[in-house]
């Protein structure tokens, strides 16, 4: 008779645990195809920090990390598009470039390297004056975000966005840039000082030929600080309460 019963037992047991585990499993497979609203009804939190649930919704979470992009995207071009906004800036000074070090040397040994300094101002100078070009394109690239984008954002990296911003913004924003540099290089004497730099370098005798594209390199180093900034924006919204200006900003990276 006892064993009977422990077969029974036993057998209850592993019934009971087949849908236990088959709950759980439900459970689980339910939770992982809503993790993206879990995370705006679960993680958001009001402003007060009180873990109760914000209510917020999918597009209010797109509307405020839209906001927040839209902000620190403007701060970033009114930072770098101004007078010294490279220049002065030790994150994002544009040095001469690596073709132009054996002309440096070489001057340098004569006393005549004066004008590469000049020549180093005139290159941040096109920068900053190519910069504010990318206001416009970021505001573009935000309103083309779809949902997936900012999920894929608010989920990623701390550098999430700016990753998504250097890809779909890459190309027309060097395209944009390059005419301004361009026409900006010559209005601020960079042409015209590099002329002088390789005229004089070339008097040395047997120095080797030096070539650079100062258009493109200073393209390149102007849409680096400007990703590069754009960076530092997000990780301060994502962290810092004050970079935080709406209640719908707060209700949104409020749980980050």
């Amino acid at each position: 008779m006892l064993t009977i019963f422990s077969r029974l037992a036993r057998r209850y047991i592993g019934i009971t645990g087949i849908f236990l585990i088959a709950a759980s499993l439900a459970a689980a497979s339910a939770q992982a195809g809503n993790s993206w609203l879990d995370k705006g009804t679960h993680l958001l939190k009001t402003v007060t920090g009180k873990s109760q649930q914000s209510g917020i919704t999918v597009e209010e979470i797109g509307a405020g990390l839209k906001d927040a992009l839209r902000v620190g995207s403007e701060q970033v071009v009114s930072r770098l598009g101004r007078v010294n906004g490279f220049n002065t800036d030790s994150a994002v000074h544009i040095p001469l470039p690596k073709q132009l070090d054996t002309v440096k040397s070489a001057l340098t040994k004569i006393g005549m390297s004066g004008p590469l300094q000049d020549l180093e101002l005139k290159l941040n100078r096109a920068a900053e004056v190519a910069t504010p070009k990318a206001k416009e394109l970021f505001r573009q690239a935000i309103t083309d975000m779809k949902i997936d984008d900012v999920k894929a954002i608010y989920e990623g990296p701390q550098d999430a966005a700016t990753q998504y911003f250097r890809t779909s913004m890459s190309p027309s924003l060097e395209q944009e840039m390059r005419p301004i540099v361009k026409k900006s290089l010559a209005e601020v004497g960079a042409v015209q000082a590099y002329n002088n730099v390789m005229k004089r370098y070339r008097s040395i005798p047997f120095v080797p030929e030096v070539k650079a594209d100062l258009t493109q390199y200073v393209v390149d180093k102007g849409m680096n600080g400007i990703f590069y900034y754009m960076a530092q924006e997000e990780a301060a919204i994502r962290q810092n309460p004050a970079k935080r200006t709406t209640e719908l900003l707060r209700r949104v990276f409020g749980a980050k």
